[in-house]
């Protein structure tokens, strides 16, 4: 098995900062965080890293940011003790719960117990609780639903608790489909189908609602695809990117028939809801 090398970074302002770097390392191969008072901490296999990796990495040219950092290298990492040191439950707009199976259940009318692991997706994170309110804002029963980039597949998750009937959960990393299966099977949701895989497997599907928290590049280029699959009246929520890309999602979301109906705002991410003409 790889050794990972772990990077200490220390970031000022702490926020929006940390966000905005735990999104770009991710999407960039790095595969667990652990969040500290100055901070985070990332992990990469040593294998995948490769002489000039973070000069792609946007934010650490960025202006508005300091960022340093040390890095070394070290053998496999307890990633269960890790998350466990860190990771408190949240409440989402009074209703939902996203918490550890050690954690006391709330009184909330949904309660998700999750083990994210390496996944994205703990609630924590802007997008994912943006996303989180979207779908306690609106309507599932009966719907069909493809979560694209499920990560730890909480979003489906809380779709099946509000009455979904038939979901696709998908995301090309084997560990966020073996977690999510784990998640879904923990809660047990009997309407979530979890799949290994890219937008190339959504031909002939046809779902009611489109869930995809990714990042901007991959919307961009898959917002098309997610369209086709989409029921006229339809809806699409889609996260994962900055407000100033919000233009660029707009316009591919309207040359592809979905209408802006609403977004929120948190710390710079946003998270948009659409409607398939």
């Amino acid at each position: 098995m790889s050794n990972y090398l772990e990077f200490q970074f220390k970031i000022a302002p702490l926020q929006p900062g940390s966000e905005i770097l735990i999104a770009q390392l991710g999407y960039a191969g790095f595969e667990s965080f652990v969040e500290t008072e100055d901070g985070i901490t990332a992990y990469i296999q040593k294998e995948e890293f490769t002489e000039g990796f973070l000069g792609d990495i946007q934010i650490l040219s960025s202006d508005e940011f300091i960022i340093s950092y040390t890095s070394k290298e070290i053998e496999q990492v307890n990633w269960n003790s890790e998350w466990e040191k860190n990771f408190n439950p949240i409440i989402v707009a009074d209703k939902c719960s996203v918490r550890a199976p050690f954690h006391e259940k709330p009184d909330t009318e949904y309660d998700i117990v999750i083990e994210p692991k390496m996944s994205f997706g703990t609630g924590h994170h802007a997008t994912t609780h943006m996303m989180l309110q979207h779908i306690l804002k609106n309507e599932w029963v009966g719907k069909r639903v493809l979560d694209m980039g499920c990560g730890t597949g909480v979003l489906a998750i809380l779709a099946e608790m509000k009455g979904a009937t038939a979901l696709d959960a998908i995301d090309i990393d084997n560990w966020c489909y073996l977690n999510t299966r784990e998640n879904v099977d923990r809660n047990n949701c009997t309407h979530i189908n979890v799949y290994e895989g890219t937008a190339e497997m959504l031909k002939e599907k046809q779902y009611d609602v489109v869930i995809a928290n990714i990042n901007r590049n991959i919307l961009l280029e898959d917002v098309p695809t997610y369209s086709n699959c989409l029921v006229s009246g339809g809806k699409m929520f889609l996260s994962g990117f900055y407000t100033e890309d919000v233009p660029a999602i707009e316009k591919v979301c309207k040359e592809n028939g979905l209408i802006f109906e609403e977004k929120l705002v948190e710390d710079n991410w946003t998270a948009a809801s659409f409607i398939k003409e």
